[in-house]
């Protein structure tokens, strides 16, 4: 390495102090950042959200109708304190304080046919509500939709069916429900004893299915509703409550309908009864059979209430379940 003299260790630091004078020492300044002429107001709400998937030759587009958030109930998991709910809630990264429930409507295609399950909550869209509009950012409009199958008669998955003036959101579709669900909702005797709080939800079933009277379809247990969509009993949560087992080419999914509410507490803890369940000890039963079954086959899992996709695997954990969300494929189908 080369040695430096006195003298030019003086001659470079004169010159340093002369460019400081010149203009990098004190008079240097950074040049001001460019401000953009019409700046960009931040959107404030989320993009309209779906996405699509595959089972065997079945498309699938998964649609988020939008989320509820309020205070944790002291009663939503009835058999748990809230110290044990919130401690659930603070190992999954989710707030102690309140719940933020989601709602997720699966569009079909079966052979051409675009098969709804579910409507969301309806109304005008907001925090919930959405699925129309996203329906049309798709290039669905209402009329496309060829039929509806209802999994219960819980207003957030009922209350689409209809416009605010009572009208057919879906004015082309077969609309199909379960024999079981319209047999309990229907019945004035089951009406005239519910308890003054569950009077309501009787009469917004009579309410949303006004517009269909002689043209509803009941159907079955374990019969296709669809090619390759069977009916499947899983009653707890309401007396019809329905799930569904699609198969196609030799692949095949489970859609839990409210089988489970928030992924994080019911299928981890699926003896945890959810204050929404009517039967909260048969519910709890049923979730607890139908999760070991899913775990064991490996079969994907698409939830109402899962986070947005909304399809999952669950895997055994001790005395419940881990859930796994299915890897998002941007790539095409």
């Amino acid at each position: 390495m080369p040695s430096l003299s006195r003298r030019t260790l003086v001659a470079g630091s004169a010159a340093l102090a002369g460019l400081g004078a010149s203009g990098l020492g004190a008079g240097f300044s950074a040049p001001a950042r460019a401000q953009a002429p019409n700046p960009a107001p931040a959107a404030g709400r989320q993009v309209p959200s779906a996405y699509r998937y595959k089972v065997g030759d079945v498309e699938i587009t998964a649609i988020a109708d939008g989320m509820r958030t309020f205070p944790l109930p002291p009663t939503f998991v009835r058999n748990q304190p809230p110290e044990t709910v919130k401690a659930a809630l603070k190992a999954a990264f989710l707030d102690e304080a309140q719940l933020s429930i989601p709602f997720n409507v699966l569009l079909l295609n079966i052979g051409g046919r675009r098969v709804l399950i579910d409507t969301g909550n309806g109304g005008e869209p907001g925090a919930v509500g959405q699925l129309r509009g996203t329906l049309g950012t798709l290039g669905v409009q209402p009329e496309m939709i060829d039929q509806i199958v209802i999994s219960h008669f819980h207003g957030d998955h009922i209350n689409g069916l209809v416009l605010a003036d009572g009208t057919p959101a879906f004015p082309k579709a077969q609309v199909m429900v379960p024999e079981a669900e319209w047999a309990f909702w229907m019945d004035e005797g089951q009406m005239s004893r519910a308890p003054d709080a569950m009077k309501p939800s009787f009469q917004n079933v009579r309410r949303v299915f006004k517009p269909f009277e002689g043209k509803l379809e009941r159907y079955a247990w374990d019969k296709e509703v669809a090619p390759g969509l069977k009916a499947v009993g899983t009653p707890g949560h309401t007396p019809g409550h329905t799930s569904f087992a699609l198969e196609s080419n030799l692949e095949e999914m489970f859609i839990q309908s409210d089988l489970t509410n928030i992924a994080a507490l019911f299928v981890a803890n699926p003896s945890w009864q959810v204050q929404f369940d009517m039967d909260a000890a048969k519910a709890a039963e049923v979730r607890k059979a139908n999760l070991d079954r899913v775990a064991a086959d490996r079969t994907r899992l698409a939830g109402y209430h899962f986070p947005f996709p909304a399809v999952a695997h669950v895997e055994k954990a001790g005395d419940g379940f881990r859930y796994v969300p299915v890897l998002w494929n941007p790539s095409s189908l």
